[in-house]
Parts: C-alpha cells; structure tokens; sequence
C-alpha cells in the first residue's frame, strides 16, 4: 500500500534535525554535517554521487532502503536552497549540481512562483505556492502507486506529522549533541499523533529507529 514517509532522517541525541545558521556554508545549519555522517560513509551515498567504494553493512542498508519504491518528494524552500523571499532569477538549481539524487519529481514549498525546473537524472522541481496540502496532493498523483517521501526540512516534517499526513517515520540518531538548531521533537506529542516505534537496529554510525502511525 502507498505511504506518505520519512526515510533516513538524520537526528541528534538531543532532538534536532539541523544546526542554526543555515547559508551557502553551511546548507544544514552549523554542523549540520555531523548528522549526516553515517550516511555519507555508505555505498548508497557514493553510488548516488558517481564515487568509489563506501561502506556496507547495516547503515548502507538503511539507507539504500530509504530511496526503495519512492514515486514524488515534497522538499521545503530551505532544503532546496539558502535563498530567502522572491527568486531573483531562475539560476540557482539547488545543492546537488546538474544531477540532483532523486530521479522522480520532486515538490518544494514555497511562496514564491517559479517555472518548473528539469534536470539531469529524470528530476524535475516544481514549485507549490498553494501550501503543503496541495504539494501532498500533487505528489501522490505523480507517485501513483509509489511511496511519497517527505525529505525535509525540519519544519516541513513537523508540519505533515502534525497534521497527521504522514504514515511511518525512519530515524537515525547520530551520536553528535547538537545544543541549538531546529528541533524535531520540540511541542509534539508523537503518542497522541498515533506514532509508536516498530523497530530500532543498532548501525556502524547512527542508531535507526521506524515509528508508525496506528
């Protein structure tokens, strides 16, 4: 059956999805990196961005997982990029260069109209100035069968789990105390949301965690 999940949310031991301070330095925040270590290291990393090697073993599964019978994402502005109100012109094409990793449509909310945006790789960006019920709504119909994958930001995760739009969450705990940046957890109640953990495996890097909703 289609979900509607996060997969691979790198999280810290105290709560927060990304560091404060995000600009052209620092896209995840202020060590925000550190989150992402474990992922990094994996074969599933590597292979996405044309390297050698990488590791295998329990995180490369996870996260090799993650990117499994996904049909649309749906991205908030700050995951796309670090520019802040109208686009000034259509020339920033996002972090990843000319071939982003997600090969399906990607949804990014906005207030701000922009054209859609193909690149290399079957990934085209659409811009959903309308809200994030709408970006829900347009992902599911170009996913079809498939999973949708609620990629992030923080913000943009807190908004659908709030709203109760989202099916099962994937976590992977990094062993990093980041003290400040965007905090995943900060006034929501995930019981009352209908979350319960359905499994939790130890990796090389990072401690992965499946909450799903009842």
């Amino acid at each position: 059956m289609r979900k509607v999940k996060v997969s691979a949310f790198s999280v810290s031991l105290d709560g927060y999805g990304a560091g404060p301070h995000q600009d052209n330095e620092n896209p995840l925040g202020v060590r925000g990196f550190e989150l992402h270590a474990w992922f990094m290291k994996t074969a599933a990393f590597h292979k996405m961005h044309h390297l050698v090697e990488g590791s295998e073993g329990v995180d490369n599964d996870f996260a090799a997982r993650s990117f499994e019978n996904v049909g649309a994402w749906i991205l908030g502005r700050n995951m796309f990029g670090p520019i802040r109100g109208p686009w000034a012109d259509d020339s920033w094409k996002g972090w990843w260069g000319e071939e982003p990793p997600y090969h399906v449509p990607v949804f990014v909310l906005t207030h701000h109209a922009r054209p859609p945006l193909a690149m290399k790789g079957n990934t085209t960006f659409y811009f959903v100035t309308e809200g994030a019920d709408a970006a829900l709504r347009l992902a599911k119909e170009a996913a079809g069968d498939w999973d949708v994958r609620i990629g992030g930001g923080v913000a943009t995760v807190r908004q659908y789990l709030t709203a109760g739009q989202i099916d099962e969450v994937h976590l992977a705990f990094s062993p990093v105390l980041l003290g400040e940046g965007e905090n995943l957890f900060a006034g929501l109640n995930l019981p009352k949301l209908g979350f319960h953990p359905v499994q939790t495996t130890a990796g090389e890097g990072a401690t992965h965690v499946i909450l799903k909703r009842d």
